[in-house]
């Protein structure tokens, strides 16, 4: 596996979770990265793409159809168990309290947005700090920018999909505006980042 983007001192910290964000354009970039998740899967990864919130999301099925590891919907009080994909269902913030469990809320929207994204990062900055990977792709807005750097702030590792090649440029290339990622990567290349972060210990 040619890793050059990905050095020794990160392929050794202690990765506790992964989150996998993104809004226009997210289906298909995720098709193309969670289906190459190792088997057994080391941490958990936690997947959020903006819904409407008028319908079910039918993402853990599509996905789960897909691969070789669990994928779930995240349920409120769910405790965020390695092994396992979750996504973020509509009409709900999804977040992760300090004993890492999920929680639901109907508070207002964030960046026109519920689930949002900057709402997710923030509280996994806070509950897994320098132990937290987040990959934010292709998308129409801003959301997400403020969540990265919040992660980015904390020790963890932020990757932004490279805008030249996103769906979307615009959510991307805010998040490198506004905090300078850890890492700018095309897809092909944050698929064998999570095949080596997802590799169990």
């Amino acid at each position: 596996m040619n890793a050059d983007w990905f050095t020794p001192a990160l392929a050794a910290r202690n990765w506790q979770a992964i989150i996998v964000a993104g809004s226009a354009g997210g289906v298909d970039a995720m098709l193309q990265l969670l289906p190459g998740l190792p088997v057994p899967l080391g941490a958990p990864v936690i997947c959020m793409l903006h819904l409407p919130a008028n319908r079910d999301s039918r993402l853990a099925e599509l996905f789960a159809a897909r691969m070789a590891v669990p994928v779930v919907e995240a349920a409120d009080k769910q405790p965020v168990e390695a092994g396992v994909v979750y996504f973020a269902g509509g009409g709900y913030h999804l977040s992760i309290e300090q004993d890492r469990t999920f929680s639901l809320s109907c508070e207002a929207p964030v960046h026109f947005a519920r689930p949002a994204i900057d709402v997710l990062l923030n509280s996994a900055a806070d509950a897994y700090g320098d132990s937290l990977v987040a990959i934010l792709l292709t998308g129409a807005n801003h959301d997400g920018a403020d969540g990265m750097a919040q992660v980015h702030a904390r020790g963890g590792l932020t990757v932004v999909q490279d805008p030249a090649e996103a769906q979307v440029a615009t959510m991307p290339q805010c998040a490198i505006d506004l905090d300078t990622p850890d890492l700018v990567l095309p897809l092909a290349a944050i698929r064998q980042l999570l095949q080596l972060l997802g590799e169990k210990k």
